[in-house]
């Protein structure tokens, strides 16, 4: 879907959920560095923030999320929440539980205190009909988030995601991470969207989407993401927002 941009007079005020995760911390560090968003952090828990974080950071329960948003209004959510199998304790409600239903009910409650925008951080290959229960459980929360009523919806597809994360050891992730540069080249084709990406590309492009006044739903596999991600660098050095 092509659509056209127009500009936005910043700082901006955008809520983040998902804030101690990988892409979440690197929202955090990105826009604290310019002038074009402030972000609105709201969590389950306290959370040690990077260094030099400029945001304001919210502690309640996921079911006052809602009454939070309604008190900063902020013009967009980022959604980078997620967790992993292990963490869940190869339990797939509780998998479930965070990435889909969480997810879910939080757009729901930002839509219904008047956010237009989101941007939430799927995975490349997400598909409800996946037999993999991890990418069909994010296929499931795309297809549910469509119908949520948001005046512009992004869907983030990376890949596999490359930086380091913060008191989360994935050995597996690592060692993914490790030998990405050998495996990149391999994957082409319809295998092409699982080659790695670095994480702060999918928070610049998150930050520069989550600004945007065109409405509709936009899908973002690794080069869209890096292209948005262009366009937030190119507008941030220029003062504008995108």
């Amino acid at each position: 879907m092509s659509e056209a941009r127009s500009s936005v007079r910043g700082p901006v005020r955008v809520a983040l959920v998902g804030a101690t995760g990988l892409v979440g911390r690197k929202v955090i560090e990105i826009s604290s560095a310019g002038d074009e968003a402030r972000i609105v952090g709201i969590a389950r828990r306290e959370a040690r923030l990077p260094p030099g974080a400029r945001m304001e950071m919210f502690v309640a329960e996921p079911d006052k999320w809602g009454e939070v948003m309604a008190a900063v209004r902020p013009r967009a959510l980022i959604c980078a929440l997620g967790t992993t199998m292990k963490k869940a304790g190869g339990d797939r409600e509780a998998f479930r539980a965070v990435d889909q239903d969480l997810v879910l009910a939080t757009a729901q409650a930002a839509q219904a205190v008047g956010v237009p925008n989101m941007v939430v951080v799927s995975a490349a290959g997400a598909d409800s009909r996946s037999r993999s229960f991890y990418m069909r459980v994010k296929g499931e929360t795309e297809e549910a988030l469509t119908k949520v009523g948001f005046k512009r919806l992004d869907i983030l597809r990376p890949g596999l995601l490359r930086g380091e994360r913060v008191d989360d050891l994935r050995l597996a992730e690592r060692a993914a991470i490790i030998a990405a540069p050998l495996i990149d080249p391999l994957l082409s084709g319809s295998w092409e969207r699982f080659r790695s990406i670095d994480a702060a590309l999918v928070a610049e492009a998150a930050l520069g989407l989550a600004l945007r006044r065109a409405g509709g739903r936009f899908t973002h596999d690794n080069e869209a993401i890096r292209r948005a991600a262009r366009e937030w660098r190119r507008t941030s050095e220029t003062g504008a927002a995108a």
